[in-house]
């Protein structure tokens, strides 16, 4: 066993290398092609940097307008999920009742439906009640389909902050919404961080939901117009496509940076119960 153990351990290295290389690839192709004149589908050195991608595509209709559009719903229906979730999860994790396990079951189930299965019927909905096309109906529905997993995330966090220390903020009369959004939020944080990191990056790469939501071309969202970028016939072009990918992924990787530390840190709740 010993002796095997090398040579398992030079495996593991080596799938791992490869899974890295797998995830890479296309890492390297968006970035390549993005400064290449000549870009196709092949990773290469570029044949000449050129910047002339970026300015093809840094206009208001291809860029600027789409990715505030994206912007305004992805963050408006990610702050409406972590509020919405933070208030359902407290009871959940707070309060016993024979109704809790029923509720987490139903919204666990809720996960598992198809997005394309009630497309449909919801689409018949927001034309009776004058939502389609419009920005906030889209918003509603992000949040509601991202809601039920975010509840699940939420809930767990939140069990694994102790409740004496509420118990201890209602002794001084706190109330419940006091104890929850002053003690058990803040000590939360990576919870938080999580559950809006990963709301965000699902609605941020939705593709059918817009496109089926939204009809006016001026309120497509990036996801949507990065489609126009593939023409008829087969004709792509591969530079622009590139070099809109990288702006469009920019905001996803500045809002991981801005809550990494919250990612990492902890709940610091060390020495908060003894005594």
């Amino acid at each position: 066993m010993p002796r095997n153990r090398p040579s398992r351990r030079l495996a593991a290295d080596a799938g791992l290398l490869a899974v890295a290389l797998a995830f890479a690839l296309p890492l390297a192709w968006v970035l390549l092609a993005s400064v290449d004149p000549h870009a196709d589908l092949r990773v290469k050195a570029p044949d000449g940097l050129t910047s002339a991608n970026f300015d093809a595509v840094l206009t208001p209709d291809i860029t600027y307008t789409p990715l505030l559009n994206s912007l305004v719903l992805c963050g408006g229906a990610t702050a409406l999920t972590v509020v919405c979730a933070a208030l359902a999860a407290y009871p959940l994790s707070r309060f016993r009742s024979r109704l809790n396990r029923p509720f987490l079951l139903t919204i666990l189930f809720a996960t598992s439906l198809p997005i394309t299965a009630i497309m449909v019927p919801v689409y018949a909905l927001f034309v009776r009640v004058n939502l389609i096309d419009t920005l906030q109906g889209t918003i509603l529905f992000f949040a509601a389909s991202q809601l039920p997993f975010a509840i699940w995330l939420m809930k767990n966090f939140m069990d694994g902050v102790p409740k004496e220390l509420e118990e201890a903020a209602w002794t001084d009369g706190a109330s419940a919404w006091q104890s929850l959004t002053r003690i058990v939020l803040p000590l939360m944080g990576p919870g938080l961080a999580v559950v809006t990191v990963f709301s965000f990056v699902m609605m941020w790469g939705n593709f059918f939901v817009p496109f089926m939501l939204l009809l006016s071309p001026d309120l497509m969202p990036a996801s949507v117009s990065i489609n126009d970028f593939f023409g008829n016939r087969g004709m792509v072009a591969y530079g622009q496509l590139a070099a809109f990918s990288v702006i469009y992924s920019t905001p996803v990787i500045l809002l991981y940076v801005l809550v990494a530390r919250k990612l990492g840190g902890g709940f610091a709740l060390g020495g908060a119960v003894k005594g």
